[in-house]
């Protein structure tokens, strides 16, 4: 699996953006098709009722240009399926618990040691933790862990 860089993730963010609604929606339908456990795994209200409505959208779209990022590095990927979801899922709240820091981006810290796909790591960091001390922030104090771990898991079982 080929790394994904920062000028990867910049040009599908840009891509992205400058979509339709309807282009946009095809794109996540394309996206369901390719990785429909993985999808539905991030559609699934019970994995994230902390969530809020916004919060779940702003999943889905990290998890989207994570997926158009390695498709445009390393081609179409296998199809995933629950058991890697789970211990994907499993080993990185293993990880985060694990963390004694008291700030939430410290105790990120330990993720990127001797991570291969770096730069989407940082991308998701920096994309929960933008305005982290805003209280009109689209990212709750709350919605930071599980979406993040999520969109982690994400690449995880895209890129084993």
């Amino acid at each position: 699996m080929q790394f994904v860089s920062e000028k990867i993730i910049d040009g599908v963010i840009e891509k992205l953006d400058s979509l339709t609604d309807t282009n946009y929606e095809n794109r996540m339908a394309t996206f369901a098709e390719s990785q429909p456990v993985l999808t539905a795994y991030l559609f699934d209200d019970e994995n994230f009722e902390l969530l809020t409505e916004d919060e779940q959208g702003f999943m889905q779209y990290l998890a989207l240009i994570v997926w158009e990022s390695i498709l445009k590095v390393n081609g179409t990927t296998p199809e995933v399926g629950e058991d890697q979801i789970g211990e994907a899922e499993e080993k990185n709240y293993e990880i985060l618990e694990g963390t004694t820091a008291k700030k939430f981006r410290d105790r990120l810290d330990p993720f990127f040691e001797n991570y291969k796909q770096e730069d989407l790591l940082a991308f998701v960091e920096d994309a929960v933790c933008e305005d982290e001390d805003d209280p009109e922030s689209m990212v709750t104090k709350e919605g930071r862990e599980p979406i993040f771990i999520s969109v982690k898991t994400v690449i995880d079982v895209l890129t084993q």
